[in-house]
């Protein structure tokens, strides 16, 4: 029997969150109302082209044999190919995978990326399985997705509970379905791999880079001063510490973190470096000395000036909004925001900076490892970092334009710019046959 969800305070299901989907859909319609979208291209973006479901056996070290259920969506590829994470998680679902892969399609849209959008994962606890279980697991997903994976059809990338390892299993089990002929050319099947199997520098940091970018052009635009400043963490993954890291190098304080374990504040801050090692000793930040526990409902309520929710999807509920007192919430995560907890903390006047908008660093670098797989290079990190400020700091200054002509929200004009570059493109092609 899977282990329930732990959700930071309490127990509860992903299914008693609310359909990701749904949700999803509510934030994608506003936008396509803004821009009167053409009914037939909303129409063909309403659903995902292609949703794959594989049950396959795995061998346990036991002996015995365990079926386990996989996930392929493949939301649209009118801009290139499908692109995506694979979680590894025990409630992963179809209606969050088809969620999740949606976001990708309008994120690649909005950054001008030539990808579209997939998502895809296993209904799997990874900690209930040994290294040796989870590579086999891996790899006899990817035999059992086969053909509907490829560096120029299908891109997967890491996500919750996956990383560089996962992907070179990946990458390694694809190369040898394809022939020994072809194996040094598909290395670009997947991103996020390590460096030495042909991933690139900069990819484990890009999106807590990307983040720490949006917080930057929002600070200078708002002429706030970041040195001093109060900041609050929600996850302490990859994404979360990378963020916690950089922000305290510009002089951020990080006051309150919390993850599936508990949450912990100090108003004299919390050193990342140090709650970093911790959690990758423990796998949470609970029992770190260098700050007190504290209640989830507590953590919400912090003194703070900067929120980064960096778990999973729908954790920022109405309660929690009506806590906050921060003036900018920057989503680490995809989809940690309900749109009525969003309306609440825009009438408080908190800046809400969307996932697809800030989060976006991990896609935008696995876009140049893709690139560099393609023509058989490697960049320098100093490259790899250079190009993604640039490429960050561009569409967060055509989302501000977009805000202050429109007089529309952040998300809302995220979404309004990628959905008018897929509407370009689906009038210019039109639809075959």
């Amino acid at each position: 029997m899977p282990l329930p969800t732990v959700k930071e305070g309490g127990v509860t299901s992903l299914k008693e969150r609310g359909n990701l989907f749904e949700i999803a859909t509510r934030q994608i319609d506003k936008a396509m109302k803004l821009i009167n979208i053409d009914p037939d291209v909303a129409q063909i973006l309403a659903q995902p082209k292609n949703e794959l479901i594989v049950n396959f056996p795995v061998r346990m070290d036991n002996g015995k044999f365990v079926m386990f259920k996989g996930y392929r969506v493949q939301h649209n590829n009118i801009l290139g190919p499908y692109k995506g994470g694979m979680r590894y998680h025990q409630e992963a679902n179809l209606d969050e995978m088809k969620a999740l892969a949606s976001w990708m399609t309008y994120k690649s849209a909005l950054h001008e990326i030539p990808f579209g959008g997939g998502k895809g994962g296993i209904k799997v606890d990874p900690r209930q399985h040994s290294k040796a279980e989870l590579e086999r697991i891996t790899r006899r997903f990817t035999a059992a997705l086969g053909s509907n994976i490829g560096p120029e059809y299908d891109i997967p990338a890491p996500d919750v509970n996956t990383n560089s390892q996962t992907m070179v299993w990946m990458m390694d089990t694809y190369m040898n379905i394809v022939g020994t002929g072809d194996r040094n050319t598909v290395r670009g099947v997947v991103t996020g791999k390590s460096v030495t199997s042909g991933g690139s520098h900069g990819r484990a940091e890009a999106t807590g880079q990307g983040v720490v970018h949006c917080i930057t052009e929002w600070a200078r635009d708002r002429n706030f001063n970041l040195d001093g400043c109060h900041v609050i963490i929600q996850g302490f993954g990859n994404v979360g510490s990378y963020a916690a890291r950089l922000l305290s190098q510009k002089g951020a304080v990080i006051v309150g973190v919390g993850d599936a374990g508990g949450y912990i504040a100090n108003s004299e801050g919390i050193n990342p470096h140090k709650l970093g090692e911790h959690v990758h000793k423990t796998g949470s930040v609970a029992g770190y000395k260098g700050a007190q526990k504290i209640e989830r409902a507590d953590f919400f309520g912090l003194d703070a000036h900067i929120f980064v929710p960096a778990a999973l999807e729908l954790e920022l509920g109405v309660p929690e909004a009506k806590a906050l007192k921060v003036k900018m919430v920057v989503e680490g995560a995809n989809g940690p925001t309900y749109p009525e907890a969003e309306d609440i903390l825009i009438g408080k006047g908190i800046d809400v900076i969307p996932d697809i908008l800030c989060n976006s660093g991990g896609v935008i670098v696995s876009y140049y490892e893709w690139l560099q797989n393609k023509r058989a290079e490697q960049w320098e990190l100093d490259d790899v970092l250079d190009r993604l400020e640039r490429r960050m700091k561009q569409t967060w200054a055509t989302v501000r334009h977009y805000v202050t002509v429109n007089k529309t929200d952040w998300r809302t004009a995220s979404y309004a710019i990628g959905l008018e570059r897929l509407q370009h493109c689906y009038r210019e092609r039109g639809i075959f046959p």
